[in-house]
């Protein structure tokens, strides 16, 4: 079959499986990709090639850019200490493990040693955000797994380009320069492009040629990062915060809830064929290892998987076991209060690997040192931590009991919508007697859920009144069109001013699409 062919049936298998993920409770990810491992093994299936360089242009930039624009620079400050010890500490603790394995159990030499380690060493930020959309964890726990997936790209970068650099016989030093203006250089680039994008919205504002400038942006960041040989990764993800801090107060409602339905469900899309294309690669990789070497290979690749679970562990609960003790002696405002050890664990336990690990070990040489060796390792850890770890994190929480509701979340939230409410009574004495009393009624109201209720987001009854009556005018829109009293043309607009309605009566949350 034809690129286009593959795509489409790869899509119809991919809801079919979203739709049974959803009803057995199985995190997505890990259901697409066993999926496309079975499926390789079919004797019909035909084989979908996976260029490395385009599959992350193509595949991570929008989902780095979308998981980076929820992510505020403050809350990585505020968090830079575990942000650190899991993006640089864990990534480097990893990469030796990893690479002691390897020169000693599979006798490669010690630069292939450190390249597979700095491979695998890095949690993504696609597969994390993947499968912690689909569990309820605290805030400050989802901020720092959200985090290090952004950043550890640096550390593992670094280790990479110099072990393949030292293994191609190129000249080190310059090698480590490049590298080393690489991260502090992607950040820069990063900055310069979303102020740019910011200076230039003005200009589509209310145009459907909005959105195609947002995509074309973040590959265009991403492309152009690699071409300078600075990190794309770091460059998309400073582009993507630039733009989330100054943009919104830019652009309009419609513009918003356009560009984030159209990002929701693209980036969705994406990363629903990349784990299934993850999957369909283990045929072609296997076929690289030598008949007689292939229970050796997977054995080691067992042994790299062990490894960089427990490297994990180890570094979690270090830097939890050196926080509690920091916090009984002096409680300095330079870490920050330590989770419970329940957390930690949940931490520890949330290391899935993705798409770039196995990017990474695609795009070495053909004649890299045991490449194929190398690439396999890399699939066992993307499957294995996808597999083991995805589908046990939900009940891991549920056994735990940890909850997902954030008390600081909470409050603030509250806080803030009785600012913004109080804020609209303010605005209403230059309003008509009538229509002023009854809106300060209904914003009353607002007050009043949101400081009696533990959910601020509830609705009021002049909501559900409002919700009801939408119902009653959208069946009766209906019936004027199925008996052809009305054309389409006006259907679809009343259409459109009835979902604009909707959108006001109903909290937030319940406009949020389920990810299944």
């Amino acid at each position: 079959m034809n690129l286009f062919e593959n795509l489409v049936l790869l899509l119809f298998i991919a809801a079919v499986l979203l739709a049974a993920s959803r009803r057995l409770g199985l995190p997505y990810p890990t259901l697409l990709c066993l999926a496309g491992v079975g499926a390789a093994f079919l004797p019909f299936a035909s084989t979908v090639g996976l260029d490395p360089h385009i599959a992350l242009a193509v595949f991570i930039a929008p989902a780095l850019l979308d998981a980076a624009f929820d992510t505020a620079p403050r809350d990585l400050k505020r968090l830079w200490v575990p942000l650190l010890i899991l993006a640089v500490g864990a990534v480097i603790a990893t990469t030796a493990v990893v690479a002691y394995i390897g020169w000693r159990y599979a006798g490669m030499p010690l630069s292939a040693a450190v390249a597979l380690g700095a491979i695998v060493a890095p949690p993504d930020a696609v597969a994390s955000t993947a499968v912690l959309g689909q569990t309820a964890l605290p805030r400050r726990s989802s901020l720092i797994i959200r985090g290090e997936s952004l950043l550890n790209d640096a550390a593992a970068l670094l280790i990479f380009g110099t072990a393949v650099a030292i293994s191609a016989q190129t000249s080190t030093s310059d090698s480590l320069v490049r590298l080393g203006l690489a991260v502090p250089g992607g950040i820069l680039f990063g900055i310069a492009m979303g102020l740019f994008v910011v200076s230039i919205a003005r200009f589509f504002v209310g145009a459907q040629s909005n959105i195609i400038m947002q995509f074309t942006g973040t590959f265009g960041v991403w492309l152009l990062a690699d071409r300078l040989q600075v990190s794309p990764v770091l460059a998309v993800v400073a582009d993507a915060m630039i733009i989330a801090y100054f943009l919104p107060s830019r652009v309009s409602a419609r513009d918003r809830v356009q560009s984030y339905a159209v990002w929701a469900a693209v980036v969705f899309v994406l990363n629903v064929l990349a784990f299934l294309l993850m999957g369909l690669q283990t045929r072609a990789i296997l076929s690289q290892v030598a008949a007689d070497q292939i229970w050796p290979a997977l054995r080691f690749a067992g042994l790299i998987l062990l490894a960089v679970m427990a490297v994990r562990f180890v570094v979690v609960f270090a830097y939890y076991a050196a926080a509690v003790v920091v916090w009984r002696l002096r409680k300095p405002d330079w870490i920050p209060n330590p989770p419970k050890w329940k957390s930690a664990l949940i931490l520890a336990w949330c290391g899935n690997r993705g798409l770039l690990t196995l990017a990474a070990s695609l795009a070495l040489s053909v004649d890299f040192p045991q490449r194929p060796l190398i690439i396999l390792s890399a699939m066992a850890v993307v499957l294995g931590t996808l597999t083991v770890q995805g589908l046990t994190l939900k009940p891991l929480i549920r056994w735990l009991n940890i909850q997902g509701s954030d008390r600081e979340f909470i409050e603030e939230l509250r806080r803030t919508r009785i600012r913004l409410l109080q804020a609209g009574l303010d605005a209403l004495d230059t309003e008509a007697t009538p229509v002023r009393d009854n809106l300060k009624r209904q914003l009353q109201e607002a007050i009043e859920v949101t400081q009696s209720k533990l959910d601020p987001q509830s609705p009021t009854k002049y909501d559900a009144a409002l919700a009801r009556a939408i119902a009653a005018e959208r069946r009766a829109l209906h019936g004027l069109r199925g008996r052809g009293e009305i054309q389409d043309d006006v259907y679809q607009r009343l259409e459109e001013e009835l979902d604009w309605l909707e959108l006001a009566a109903l909290p937030s949350r319940d406009l949020e699409v389920l990810n299944t």
